[in-house]
């Protein structure tokens, strides 16, 4: 009876495999483009504004209330925002927030003016090879006044981009999120 003895040409193959597999790691595709830096995106939105540091470390129970305000989870136990002045006057906070595109975090930037109005969008950092649509100065347009997470709904008062569903959708929630923290958080600790 014969039988070959396969073992020979598997230790040779396994070790031209490992020899290979760099070679797919490193050829993995990836996508990552950062457009502004805090600064940079602190004046874009606000202009010629100085700021002050008014980070918001939330528990259990106040991520909750964001959660019943906008029906989006709160993420982090810390928010990162900024009171923006010009010549010592209030005139807004800058916020920087993170959503999941389909896979990989998009960090933005938002301006509310002093009425907790949106005033801007941007996109500082976008790590997904498909959904960059969201940048487009147009779609982010659409949440200028928005004030009350009622008035921010996706397909709605908030048109999607076709091929940018994931991010257009997940801004979106973020900007309603960002809005229940403001109502939440921010208009009384001015």
């Amino acid at each position: 009876m014969f039988s070959p003895n396969f073992s020979k040409y598997n230790r040779h193959a396994n070790a031209s495999l490992a020899l290979l597999a760099p070679l797919f790691v490193l050829s993995a595709p990836a996508y990552a483009e950062q457009y502004l830096s805090v600064a940079q995106a602190q004046q874009v939105l606000f202009t010629g504004a100085s700021f002050e540091a008014h980070f918001l470390t939330l528990n259990e129970q106040q991520r909750e209330q964001i959660k019943a305000i906008s029906n989006v989870r709160q993420r982090w136990a810390e928010q990162q925002i900024w009171k923006a002045f010009e010549q010592d006057k209030f005139v807004g906070w800058f916020i920087i927030d993170k959503v999941i595109g389909k896979h990989e975090f998009i960090t933005y930037a938002t301006a509310l003016n002093a009425d907790g109005q949106v005033q801007g969008i941007e996109i500082m950092d976008y790590r997904e090879s498909y959904g960059s649509e969201v940048r487009l100065a147009p779609w982010r347009a659409q949440f200028h006044g928005k004030q009350k997470v009622q008035n921010v709904k996706f397909n709605d008062t908030i048109s999607n981009i076709s091929g940018a569903t994931l991010s257009c959708r997940n801004v979106t929630n973020g900007v309603k999120r960002l809005l229940a923290i403001h109502q939440l958080f921010l208009v009384t600790a001015v």
